[in-house]
């Protein structure tokens, strides 16, 4: 295994070279979607995310594992929360920012973290990754939403873990969406099939891909993700070049919903397809429609996903609303490396409180869910 070096910029690697490591799983790990958000504009220094990629080469001089990275001058766009770190920090007299993320930008999705084609280049990287922490008195590193396969090589490594929530669908085996409610508590059944048919009234949903997304489609979204994103965070993160970039790039795995009145989009949902799970990620729209928002986002991700056999929906972060509608709350997982014993000391303390609340949430929100207890399920309507 070659030294640990750094890469400014995806480009600067083949996406052949990139792809041989991160494999075709997750679309978030590709070469074109990382190359997407910094050719864009949208992750680079000025928006406080510079690219500071970590690769490692093999004996044959291609990159053997790959640890994708940015240097963060704040915590926005990653949906695990240090802020409260951060405020604690400085208030001691410390200087939180830059610290080093790993993570698919503005993306709360699991997936690898550590990109290889070698297994034996995951433990050089995390250490890289410490090495450039410490070298240039960066406060951490962070690698969040790390898939189950991967996390413990960051644990093992030494690095804090945090548990968080999200809610995920999961396919039960399921023939169609008829078969899915029928899992589903009595008032469920009802709530939903209500909701999807005030949300469907006067409107009909597409499905696009590929080369049926046309620069039209773009516009359209652009204007329903800049409305959202105003709401959300001020303004919007993604910039309109990226989702012509990724149409062009990587048009296969991406999957736009459209809500159409007439011939007129009112609203869209956009999806990025992975071997195993749909991956919802933007919302947004022009005419408010009761629970429209929950049929592009939830029901029509769960009709896609049992049509085409996946395995799973992850629809984003937070959102406990999503409980009601079939997605079950899910442990999901962070790794962090903190440079200053002081800080790391308290960090680790407030992650061992913090874990036992949000299991102890799960498993009770899990119990509650809307899903049919044991002594229904001899009864369907």
């Amino acid at each position: 295994m070659q030294p640990v070096r750094v890469v400014g910029k995806s480009s600067e690697i083949s996406l052949a070279d990139w792809n041989a490591c991160a494999g075709p799983d997750n679309p978030f790990a590709l070469g074109e979607f990382y190359r997407a958000l910094e050719d864009s504009g949208s992750a680079m220094a000025r928006t406080g995310w510079q690219p500071v990629h970590l690769v490692t080469d093999g004996a044959d001089g291609r990159p053997a594992g790959i640890l994708p990275c940015y240097l963060k001058t704040h915590s926005q766009g990653e949906y695990v929360f240090d802020h409260s770190w951060a405020d604690a920090f400085e208030r001691a007299g410390g200087r939180y920012y830059p610290k080093l993320q790993a993570a698919f930008p503005f993306t709360p999705a699991t997936g690898p973290r550590l990109l290889l084609r070698d297994p034996e280049a995951a433990l050089p990287l995390i250490r890289a990754a410490e090495q450039v922490t410490e070298s240039n008195n960066f406060s951490s590193a962070h690698a969040t939403f790390i898939c189950p396969d991967q996390q413990p090589l960051f644990r093992d490594a030494g690095w804090l873990i945090r548990t968080g929530e999200q809610f995920h669908w999961q396919n039960e085996g399921y023939g169609d969406f008829g078969d899915f409610l029928a899992a589903l508590s009595s008032s469920r059944r009802k709530m939903i099939r209500k909701e999807r048919e005030r949300a469907r009234a006067g409107l009909d949903i597409v499905h696009l891909s590929g080369r049926d997304i046309t620069e039209s489609d773009w516009d359209a979204f652009w204007t329903f993700y800049q409305d959202t994103g105003a709401r959300k965070w001020g303004q919007p993160y993604l910039k309109r070049p990226f989702f012509s970039m990724v149409g062009e790039a990587m048009g296969d795995r991406v999957l736009l919903m459209l809500a159409m009145r007439g011939r007129t989009p009112i609203a869209g949902a956009l999806n990025f397809i992975g071997g195993d799970c749909l991956y919802g990620r933007y919302w947004g729209c022009t005419e408010d429609v009761p629970f429209l928002h929950f049929e592009l986002c939830y029901y029509q991700a769960i009709d896609w996903a049992i049509a085409n056999g996946r395995a799973r929906v992850e629809a984003g972060a937070q959102g406990a609303h999503k409980l009601a509608r079939g997605y079950r709350p899910t442990p999901v997982i962070s790794a962090h490396f903190i440079a200053n014993p002081g800080l790391r000391a308290a960090v680790a303390d407030f992650l061992a409180r913090e874990t036992q609340v949000v299991i102890e949430e799960i498993d009770y929100l899990d119990a509650h869910g809307p899903f049919r207890q044991a002594q229904d399920k001899s009864v369907i309507e």
